[in-house]
């Protein structure tokens, strides 16, 4: 019998001191540039966020998104190997995970949601937004991304990412702090955990579960990347029953119905669709994303219900559903 692994209880009193908490050091990084470069350096130098490019033209940013890769003191680097083997093992499963499960789940969180459709960012060119997604997961879960500090870059590039839309939400003063701060450590927690355990989760619920080491292996990756991503160690679950655990507790006080919500997945939904080769399949995206999310997240998103294409989901394989990425 395996013995019950012990699990923190994350308090109402710590995700709402959390909630309200950003990440001090890319904060102070992103006001800099505002303090040298205005508002309109600020806008191009997000811009070269999205970008591969090293170099930027203040030193300050170079120094931090270049800096000597230096992996957390919790990271084991071979379980961090063996959660990469697992991914590309399973590139093609987790990758619908990621489109039809992760990315609305992440959608269903409100508060969270407000910063999204706000931004424009998804909604306006969603294909883009995926891709962008897309490039950084495959980055990240690649050994020598790891060993040339590519990986690095690309995730304190993100971190930079999170603190200028925190900026620019709170810039323009249209943001309401009873919301939270925006892409808060809750937010960032929730988001890093759909990506991590809500995907083992779905593939759980697809044909073929994983083994429990090959899951932890898998969210142990998750929560380096997330580390270096600036969360908190305190949002950094230590393991599957931890993660389940705070992504009860997140769902809980985040989780509702909201017009940001629905416009997100909505474009999502229109995007997936037009992956679809056979147009007698146009429903399927549909179905799938109900099928993994559940009828109860799936309505509050406003994802369409049809009936018979979710019958069949199951027993489909993912490749006659959706175009293989060029």
């Amino acid at each position: 019998m395996k013995p019950i692994k012990q699990t923190r209880s994350f308090s109402n009193e710590l995700m709402d001191r959390l909630r309200q908490t950003g990440d001090e050091v890319a904060d102070n990084i992103i006001l800099q540039v505002f303090l040298q470069t205005e508002m309109v350096g600020l806008r191009d130098f997000f811009k070269w966020l999205n970008t591969n490019e090293a170099e930027y033209s203040l030193s300050f940013i170079n120094d931090f998104v270049n800096q000597k890769p230096e992996l957390p003191d919790f990271a084991d680097w071979k379980v961090m190997q063996k959660g990469m083997n697992f991914f590309q093992e399973n590139q093609e499963r987790i990758g619908i995970m990621l489109a039809c499960l992760a990315l609305p789940y992440c959608y269903a969180a409100a508060d969270g949601a407000r910063v999204l459709e706000k931004s424009q960012r998804i909604q306006n060119d969603t294909l883009k937004r995926l891709e962008e997604t897309g490039e950084f997961i495959f980055t990240v879960m690649q050994e020598k991304n790891w060993q040339n500090g590519i990986a690095f870059r690309k995730i304190l590039k993100v971190r930079l990412m999170h603190a200028s839309i925190r900026f620019f939400s709170e810039y323009h003063g249209s943001w309401d702090n009873t919301w939270g701060k925006p892409v808060n450590q809750e937010d960032m927690a929730g988001t890093n955990g759909a990506f991590s355990y809500i995907v083992i989760r779905g593939l759980r619920k697809s044909r073929k579960t994983p083994a429990e080491s090959e899951e932890e292996a898998y969210l142990h990756l998750w929560n380096v990347i997330s580390n270096i991503m600036g969360v908190e160690k305190a949002l950094i679950p230590n393991n599957l029953r931890e993660a389940f655990t705070l992504d009860k507790v997140i769902a809980k006080r985040q989780f509702r119905p909201s017009e940001e919500g629905r416009l997100l997945t909505k474009a999502l939904l229109q995007t997936l669709e037009s992956f679809v080769p056979n147009p007698l399949l146009k429903a399927f995206p549909a179905a799938q994303m109900r099928f993994l999310l559940g009828d109860k997240v799936a309505d509050l998103l406003g994802v369409p219900a049809v009936p018979f294409e979710s019958k069949l989901i199951p027993f489909i394989p993912n490749q006659l559903l959706f175009k293989p990425a060029e």
